[in-house]
């Protein structure tokens, strides 16, 4: 009688893992207005173990440049769970320095804005998991 829960149990967390791999983060669907988004975490404040990488320190100086495109895209670290709104909100703090998947992002973000992409259209690649090619070292020198 005991196996009628744990299958309907297992079957639930099936149905839950699923579920999150179709989920498209938190995103905004249109360009903010101005003073709708706080500024990327500032060049003084980019120091300590969270910046001794060059890619690290790079993403951050990426995402002051894009940063209308990069609210933009969502987040597939799923950092939406502790109140972010999109990947820009990843760099407002030092939470995109520790997270690979925010800098892969991000670089991808700028790589493809300068391709001439929308962000509409660069939204669609990171849905499509096109991030997931970016090297941070090869990366570290990006501009």
């Amino acid at each position: 009688m005991k196996k009628v829960p744990v299958f309907a149990l297992v079957v639930a967390l099936g149905a839950i893992a699923l579920a999150q791999g179709d989920h498209v983060p938190a995103y905004d669907d249109h360009a903010p207005r101005s003073g709708e988004m706080l500024p990327i975490l500032p060049a003084d404040q980019r120091v300590g173990d969270n910046f001794r990488y060059p890619y690290q320190v790079n993403a951050y100086a990426l995402a002051a440049k894009i940063p209308v495109v990069i609210s933009q895209m969502p987040c597939y670290c799923y950092c939406e769970r502790i109140g972010h709104k999109s990947l820009h909100t990843c760099f407002e703090s030092d939470h995109g320095a520790h997270c690979a998947i925010c800098m892969k992002e991000v670089f991808y973000a700028n790589q493809q804005t300068k391709l001439g992409k929308t962000p509409a259209q660069i939204r669609a690649g990171i849905i499509r998991g096109e991030w997931k090619s970016i090297d941070l070292e090869a990366a570290a020198g990006m501009n």
